[in-house]
């Protein structure tokens, strides 16, 4: 990180505002060298963190752009590194030019990620708060930007941070007691040491137990559509997504594969998962398509069960409400409420509500709305914003401190020696230090800040 990089920081789209960010420690001097103070005072005497009126230059010291100029020194910046920024008109042509003025001095173009990577290498950010970034920038609905900025300000770092805390002090008096036999310490006792492994266990049991709802604030809550042929998922489908997503003629099976989009509903993103009819049936590509809804309903966190209202109800009608609501929240969906309703009705498990809507004229949205709204909001604790694990990586971490920290428990019940004990723990610790980013491969550094965009 000895050289000084530079990017375009905002969209290469015409906009009000365009940035030119750079960081290294050149960063300062390469700015000044393409931007002219209208009051004659040198960028380099400005104080961090102020705003400086004057001019851009562009590679040929030509004057392209009234800009704004600020500075942070190192370490107080975001890369921990001299940086500054260059606020331009947003011209795509301004800010390219600006870029080549730069180069030409010296700066090199930042590869994606680069800059929130350098505040990771220099200890301004940790991995989870540095993933929080991106978070922040893919966010889609308001609570996944809650979650990340909470994240990004360290909820959820402090959250594993006290659990490292409490394995590392445990570590310490272990050792206290074995090196120094001849000091005032307490000595080792079995049962404190299983108290501090069983509140490391709870906690990070805890912790897991927020993945799957992290996952879905960051990706959508998987709900599946499912129903006999014609019975209006791709329509309803259409209606939620708010156009036509999915092909929707009156003939039976014309859905043969998984067809998604995402839409808002009570309050919830959500992914909504429109399949095939489910029958039994004959041609081979209809089979796989049945075969695939199948599959989706066993990854669903919310099945809408569909049953045309203007059609008798038969068996096979409550046999998927009952077996989808084994496997997911569901809900029985009446569709095609506009028309004459069919006289029969469908037997459904007590925990599943019902709701009756037309996708074509929109009536009873609303209440599947509502419906969605009541069914996501039971059960399960809340978590302050930024301390749920919302990524793969995340998970496979704390799954691995959790299932270190349990063999520490078994190995002190077998009364084994702290050597061995010792070793579960320190397994634990170094999970933890991949959570953190304390301990972590540079092959796994790289594949995280490959999702950044150029610029952050």
């Amino acid at each position: 990180m000895n050289d000084t990089i530079a990017a375009i920081a905002t969209p290469c789209a015409p906009s009000a505002i365009g940035i030119l960010r750079l960081s290294g420690p050149e960063a300062v001097s390469a700015a000044a060298a393409v931007f002219r103070s209208a009051s004659g005072r040198r960028l380099e005497d400005c104080p961090s963190r102020t705003l400086c009126y004057g001019t851009l230059l562009g590679p040929d010291g030509r004057a392209v752009d009234q800009v704004l100029a600020t500075i942070s020194r190192a370490p107080h910046s975001y890369t921990g590194e001299n940086t500054a920024e260059l606020q331009c008109h947003g011209s795509p042509t301004v800010l390219a030019l600006g870029l080549e003025a730069l180069f030409a001095h010296g700066v090199r173009q930042a590869e994606p990620g680069e800059f929130t990577k350098r505040a990771f290498l220099n200890g301004r950010l940790d991995l989870m708060q540095a993933e929080a970034v991106a978070d922040l920038i893919d966010a889609e609905t308001p609570a996944a930007a809650y979650q990340a900025a909470g994240q990004l300000s360290g909820a959820l770092s402090r959250r594993v941070r006290a659990v490292y805390d409490g394995l590392v002090d445990v570590m310490a008096h272990f050792h206290a007691v074995l090196d120094y036999p001849d000091e005032d310490i307490d000595p080792f006792r079995s049962e404190a040491i299983a108290a501090a492994l069983e509140r490391a266990r709870q906690a990070l049991a805890d912790l897991l137990s927020t993945y799957q709802r992290g996952r879905y604030l960051a990706g959508g809550i998987p709900c599946v559509l499912a129903g006999r042929p014609n019975a209006g998922k791709s329509s309803l489908l259409n209606a939620l997504a708010g156009y036509e997503r999915a092909i929707v003629t009156d003939f039976p099976g014309t859905t043969r594969d998984t067809v998604e989009a995402r839409c808002r509903l009570g309050g919830f993103d959500l992914r909504v998962i429109d399949t095939a009819g489910l029958r039994c049936a004959t041609d081979p590509a209809e089979r796989a398509g049945v075969e695939r809804s199948w599959a989706a309903l066993r990854e669903a966190a919310l099945i809408f069960v569909l049953v045309d209202r203007a059609v008798p109800p038969v068996e096979e009608d409550a046999a998927l409400l009952e077996r989808a609501a084994t496997l997911a929240p569901t809900l029985l969906v009446w569709t095609k409420c506009d028309l004459p309703a069919a006289a029969g009705c469908v037997e459904r498990p007590p925990q599943v509500a019902e709701v009756s809507l037309s996708a074509r004229t929109g009536a009873g949205l609303e209440a599947l709305e509502a419906a969605v709204s009541a069914l996501l909001s039971q059960g399960g604790t809340e978590e302050a914003a930024g301390e749920l694990l919302t990524n793969v990586r995340q998970a496979q971490a704390a799954r691995r401190a959790l299932a270190s920290v349990e063999r520490a428990e078994q190995a002190l019940a077998r009364a084994v020696t702290p050597d061995a004990l010792l070793t579960d723990v320190e397994e634990a610790l170094r999970a933890l230090g991949e959570l953190t980013g304390s301990c972590v491969r540079e092959d796994v550094t790289a594949r995280i800040f490959e999702r950044f965009c150029v610029g952050k």
